[in-house]
């Protein structure tokens, strides 16, 4: 049973003139399937969020560049991409709503929320989408912005062109361009004592493989697909 949608509402600052903007980007579409049995596809697309995703994807990549812009006005177009695409990412849009308990007030199917489908990334990030087109639908572009800006805060402080780098997204994309499959990862090794652990990952393509070490598997990963890309421009 989801939460309240009226509880939501102030957790994301906006109290809606129109509540049923918000009921509709909080359903998912195995919810109305399930309960709005009958119906045509129409009526039940009217009903759940994709549409509403499309529209905040777009809202929410606006009002981010604006305020990369602001922040980092020396910053050349090639790190306001990068920060950009950290920030409007998967990953940073279900954190943010991990951080609003979104998953709380999502209604999904029986069989989505058997597989735990209110704690899946995609899921969240895809909402927090469909919330975001909501919010500017219902109060307009500066309602919009003063929500994204408040959500998406701490991240946006966070942001630097360096510490935006995905070497590992780049290493699939780099790879998948030139029609080769995606890279695997592995831990070949394991040092130091469990407060202070550091890991030995090793990065494989079908042409080539290197290994690099971190603190953290996630960090050895980064530094092994760098590795790789530098390998694959020494290449060319």
């Amino acid at each position: 049973m989801a939460a309240s949608p009226a509880k939501l509402e102030t957790l994301i600052g906006h109290r809606f003139a129109n509540p049923k903007l918000l009921e509709r980007a909080l359903t998912h579409r195995s919810w109305a399937y399930e309960n709005l049995p009958g119906e045509s596809d129409e009526r039940v697309r009217e009903t759940e969020n994709e549409s509403l995703e499309f529209v905040g994807d777009s809202v929410l990549g606006l009002v981010i560049a604006e305020k990369l812009f602001e922040a980092h006005p020396d910053s050349n177009e090639g790190g306001l991409t990068l920060m950009k695409h950290s920030l409007v990412s998967t990953a940073t849009l279900a954190r943010i709503a991990e951080g609003l308990s979104l998953g709380e007030y999502i209604r999904v199917g029986r069989g989505e929320e058997k597989t735990g489908g209110r704690k899946k990334q995609a899921l969240l990030a895809n909402t927090l989408e469909a919330v975001i087109a909501a919010v500017f639908l219902d109060g307009g572009y500066p309602a919009a912005r003063v929500f994204i800006g408040r959500a998406f805060g701490e991240e946006m402080q966070k942001a630097t062109p360096k510490n935006s780098l995905d070497y590992k997204t780049m290493l699939q994309e780099r790879l998948q361009g030139s029609k080769m499959t995606a890279p695997s990862y592995s831990v070949v090794k394991t040092s130091g004592p469990p407060h202070s652990r550091t890991f030995l990952i090793e990065a494989e393509w079908q042409t080539g493989k290197t290994r690099a070490e971190g603190n953290s598997i996630k960090a050895a990963e980064m530094k092994a697909a760098e590795q790789a890309l530098e390998m694959l421009d020494g290449a060319q």
